[in-house]
């Protein structure tokens, strides 16, 4: 009789940008076998990340692996098999647009986006364009009396100096929506309940999976949340102080196979 080898974790939650990639947006050898070895092995491996579904199903395919991802910092869960929509937080036009208004009167870059789909209100040049397709998304241009409903995230961006000017006036709003500064380029504006450790730990529950089975790996202020919430939140190297002190446990950076090294130790024994 064949016995079925028990790992310590049941769900492991992994961030993409800062920790399964590089900073050069690279998935290496050493992380995607670890990846692939845990989910073989009997690990269910969640991709947890600030990108929408477009961005994490690159991510899966490179990892040869299916099922659920967690998208836009947890405003959407999505099933990558069918495509279809678990669960998503949605906000409307009105309670975004003090936030676009702001970012028009500025000139600040920002987007929209509803659980699949991306959208802007100018053309962007070809720079614009590949900057996007490294996170998996053609964007679709449209007027200010265009904007869908189901809107999931605003995405600002801008160079680190002006989000932090933009960051310390919008916390000082009265809204109701959450700002989360997700990258160093990188300010989302979601519904209050969205984030990462809130969707993974409705998931969980549906599954039956206790918190004490769940890992998450990040590196960012956005995966606080899951770091929190997961029986063993680990931290990358290259996380901000307020990142490491969230989580449990450190690992290398993500220059330096730090998913790989945390797989090898918590989870794979090697």
């Amino acid at each position: 009789m064949v016995t079925r080898e028990v790992l310590p974790f049941e769900l492991i939650a992994l961030d993409v940008d800062g920790t399964l990639l590089t900073d050069d947006h690279e998935l290496t050898e050493g992380t995607r076998e670890a990846v692939r070895a845990a989910g073989l092995r009997g690990a269910e491996i969640m991709v947890c990340t600030g990108r929408g579904p477009g961005g994490a199903f690159q991510i899966m395919d490179k990892l040869g692996l299916q099922g659920i991802v967690i998208t836009h910092n947890g405003a959407a869960t999505i099933d990558a098999d069918d495509k279809r929509i678990v669960h998503q937080y949605e906000f409307t036009v009105e309670q975004a647009t003090r936030y676009m208004n702001y970012c028009w009167e500025q000139g600040i870059h920002f987007d929209l986006n509803t659980a699949f789909d991306l959208y802007l209100f100018n053309q962007i040049d070809q720079e614009g364009l590949d900057m996007y397709a490294k996170y998996g998304i053609v964007p679709i241009v449209i007027a200010k009396d265009q904007i869908p409903t189901g809107l999931v995230k605003m995405t600002v961006f801008a160079d680190p100096k002006t989000l932090d000017k933009v960051e310390a006036e919008w916390r000082n709003w009265d809204t109701e929506l959450q700002i989360i500064r997700s990258g160093e380029y990188f300010i989302d504006i979601q519904h209050p309940a969205a984030n990462k450790g809130s969707a993974l730990e409705q998931y969980a529950k549906q599954q039956n999976i206790p918190r004490e089975r769940v890992m998450a790996i990040g590196n960012y202020y956005n995966d606080i949340g899951m770091l929190h919430f997961a029986g063993l939140g680990v931290a990358m190297d290259n996380s901000p102080e307020e990142v490491k002190e969230a989580a449990d446990e450190q690992t290398l950076s993500n220059a330096e196979d730090g998913v790989m090294h945390a797989l090898n130790k918590f989870v794979l024994n090697v």
